[in-house]
């Protein structure tokens, strides 16, 4: 039976992958217009928008408006460990202000420190319930978009990797680092043990969906890219719940690791 020929949106997307995987196009760097490939090719206009489409829903290309294609700034995976990333040594790794800066250098990238937007609101219900808040109460937000990179002396180099937004109670993180642009060494947790309430206990659910328009323009990424949705509760040996964060975090680029001991039978 004959095999069906690849279409040429497909053959075409192939192609460019290909220079893009043996380093013909490295990470950053400019692709060929839609013109440009629609005169190389011979393909329709659609046809070769339809090409980077392709490449962006891989993973591989982000368009610029007004700028044309380039190659994705990150083209693999950033392993969350969430068994490991919280343990203190973890955190503070060569000298890194938390476990998602430690998580970077292992990779060979840079955390790039961007603004964190801090203050105190009401938070969204599910969040006044794990703190067991009235309903009128404010509690402590930390919002950023977390950014890497891999030139250290360029502050305007990178790419943002996902957007954060964390949680804390006033009566125990009110006029502490916790609410100045550096935490310190191991970051807020460490700040967090620091004043008595070391947490003890991790809960995390993570769903997969579609972003929204103003997470989709932070990120970089078409709209119809999946984000995974990561919230985070940490609790005391107490059982009292200190920190509540949602992460959004775009699912071509981050890849979850768990390790569970479990009793002999």
């Amino acid at each position: 039976m004959a095999t069906k020929e690849p279409g040429k949106t497909e053959r075409i997307a192939a192609d460019l992958r290909a220079k893009i995987e043996n380093g013909k196009y490295p990470p950053g760097s400019k692709l060929p217009s839609a013109s440009e490939l629609q005169a190389a090719e011979g393909i329709a206009f659609q046809t070769a928008r339809d090409v980077f489409r392709a490449l962006e829903r891989d993973g591989l290309a982000v368009t610029r408006q007004g700028k044309g294609s380039y190659v994705s700034p990150f083209i693999g995976k950033i392993t969350r460990n969430g068994t490991a990333r919280y343990q203190p040594a973890a955190r503070s790794e060569g000298g890194a202000r938390g476990a998602f800066e430690a998580e970077l250098n292992r990779l060979g990238l840079v955390y790039k420190p961007t603004p964190t937007e801090i203050g105190r609101t009401r938070p969204a219900r599910d969040v006044a319930e794990a703190f067991e808040l009235h309903h009128s109460a404010k509690a402590i937000y930390r919002q950023r978009a977390m950014k890497a990179g891999r030139d250290a002396t360029d502050p305007d180099e990178g790419f943002v990797v996902q957007l954060a937004t964390s949680w804390f109670p006033v009566d125990i993180a009110g006029g502490t680092p916790i609410e100045q642009q550096d935490t310190g060494p191991g970051g807020s947790k460490s700040r967090l043990a620091d004043l008595g309430f070391a947490q003890r206990r991790i809960r995390e659910s993570i769903e997969v969906r579609f972003p929204t328009s103003e997470e989709a323009a932070a990120l970089n990424i078409p709209s119809d890219r999946q984000v995974y949705e990561l919230v985070h509760h940490a609790s005391t040996a107490e059982g009292r719940v200190v920190e509540v964060a949602v992460h959004v975090m775009p699912a071509n680029i981050w890849r979850f690791s768990y390790t569970w001991e479990l009793d002999a039978d």
